[in-house]
């Protein structure tokens, strides 16, 4: 009969197996966190108090993930609404997507040769600062482990730096990473010290704010409290770009640019690894498992390698238009830290901080402290005419992420005249290059403690060379529109 067909069985047996298959899961999760990111925009666009924090949407829809797991697992023994083993890969992949797009971006720079300077020593000064925080977490868990808890992993210490400086996608790898080594609890620990460091970020920033509103300390003439309501079309098209729509679609075009570089990055890393197990498999014991917990660092590399050769293609004639469009670009890596920052703060188990809540708050708290010192002293010097946006904007990144770097900055210059938010994403480009050691360090330490107290010295040095260069180079020359020559620092 007809109801018996082959056809009509083969297609319910399809439908059965797609409605209880793992098909829908990974829409499922990312579906649980679109919504609670639509959730958590409501309620700081509609709650003053959480508007007033500034704590980005991304990390608001972040606890409340989380909260949400507690609540389940504690009540009602439900452990399994969330997949953890789904939001760790999301973390994982998002991270290096996010940094190729950010990478793919066309930077001008056809300005003065100070704003390159600027820009070089903006990357020290990020990469100086995630040595002070790993300074500053070697101190706590090496003192404590000294004198108090000798079971203490000492190499912990160095999750504060990818925590507050790195963010959720690095803490997470980094601590796996320190899991393998013998670290329980590794990757918990360094998701709480990164989801603390946007709490240190929006409340030390806000308070910080506040305190220069009050003291008058900022300049009202040029920074204009208020949004930026209407943009030119070169804000979202410059000369010389592709279409926005045409036999395909202008962000089908970036998404495809990232997508293969991200293939790329796959296949050079697969070839690297699989070199090293032929021809040096007690090197490849080493390296392997940093090569693919850093592949955001090979991405980024490949995608600035791909943006120079289409800029060569384009100057040489053989392509007459470009392919990269910054706004969308924009757009893509903060879509990818976004879903980010949300997986990895749901990923935290607080019961892995169980005999950890010690060294945590201090290094939270003395992290915190150590990095806006250390920012205070060097922005006076780097950042002439615009000290307060150049010092908060980069307070807020290096707690958090250069989203709420930019947060802080926009209260104080929302239309971006000055160089900070530039500095920003310049100063990430030459600090990928600048902290490619101390990647290497951050694996190296957590072998042994001897090591760990090597890796504590070079890392000491680095900072004091890192330091030097950005006290000893000149910045040069720069026109500046609109702004005082020197602002009196505070």
């Amino acid at each position: 009969m007809f109801f018996f067909s082959p056809v009509l069985l083969e297609a319910e047996a399809k439908s059965i197996f797609y409605a209880t298959s793992g098909v829908w899961s990974a829409i499922i999760q990312l579906g649980m966190i679109a919504g609670l990111m639509l959730f958590a925009n409501m309620l700081r666009r509609q709650i003053p108090f959480v508007r007033k924090s500034l704590m980005p949407v991304s990390v608001i829809a972040g606890f409340l993930m989380l909260a949400i797991k507690i609540v389940l697992d504690k009540c009602f023994g439900i452990r399994d609404l969330f997949n953890i083993e789904l939001l760790d890969t999301v973390v994982y992949h998002c991270i290096a997507l996010g940094f190729i797009a950010m990478s793919l971006r066309v930077i001008d720079t056809k300005g003065a040769e100070g704003e390159r300077a600027v820009g070089a020593r903006s990357g020290a000064l990020i990469v100086g600062s995630y040595l002070v925080q790993g300074l500053t977490g070697l101190a706590v868990t090496i003192g404590i482990a000294l004198f108090f808890k000798p079971d203490l992993f000492k190499a912990a210490g160095l999750l504060l730096p990818m925590g507050y400086g790195q963010g959720p996608g690095q803490a997470n790898n980094i601590g796996m990473t320190y899991e393998t080594l013998g670290f329980a609890g590794g990757r918990s620990f360094g998701l709480a010290i990164a989801a603390a460091g946007y709490i240190v970020a929006c409340t030390v920033g806000v308070a910080v704010l506040n305190y220069w509103k009050k003291r008058n300390k900022l300049d009202s003439a040029r920074n204009i409290t208020g949004k930026v309501d209407e943009l030119s079309v070169e804000y979202f098209q410059e000369k010389n770009e592709i279409p926005v729509s045409d036999s395909i679609d202008k962000l089908s075009v970036q998404m495809g640019f990232v997508l293969l570089v991200y293939l790329v990055t796959y296949l050079v890393t697969k070839g690297l690894t699989s070199a090293l197990d032929k021809w040096a498999p007690g090197l490849a014991s080493l390296l392997n498992s940093m090569l693919w917990g850093f592949n955001f660092i090979i991405g980024a590399a490949i995608a600035m390698l791909t943006k120079t050769l289409l800029g060569a293609a384009e100057k040489r004639g053989i392509m007459k238009r470009r392919y990269q469009n910054n706004y969308l670009l924009n757009r893509l890596s903060g879509f990818f830290f976004d879903l980010m920052i949300v997986a990895g703060i749901a990923c935290i188990d607080p019961e892995d901080l169980t005999g950890l809540w010690v060294p945590f708050a201090l290094m939270a708290v003395l992290g915190g402290i150590t990095t806006w010192l250390y920012l205070r002293w060097l922005s006076r010097r780097l950042y002439k005419g615009y000290y307060y946006e150049g010092l908060i904007s980069m307070y807020g990144m290096m707690t958090g992420t250069i989203g709420s770097g930019i947060l802080l900055l926009r209260e104080i210059d929302p239309e971006f005249n000055t160089p900070a938010a530039n500095n920003l994403v310049l100063g990430s480009s030459y600090g990928i290059l600048f902290g490619a050691p101390v990647l290497i360090l951050v694996t190296t330490a957590a072998k042994s403690d001897t090591l760990c107290y090597i890796v504590a010295g070079i890392a000491a040095a680095y900072l004091a060379i890192l330091t030097a260069f950005i006290l000893l180079v000149k910045p040069g020359k720069r026109k500046k529109k609109g702004a005082p020559a020197e602002e009196q620092a505070e």
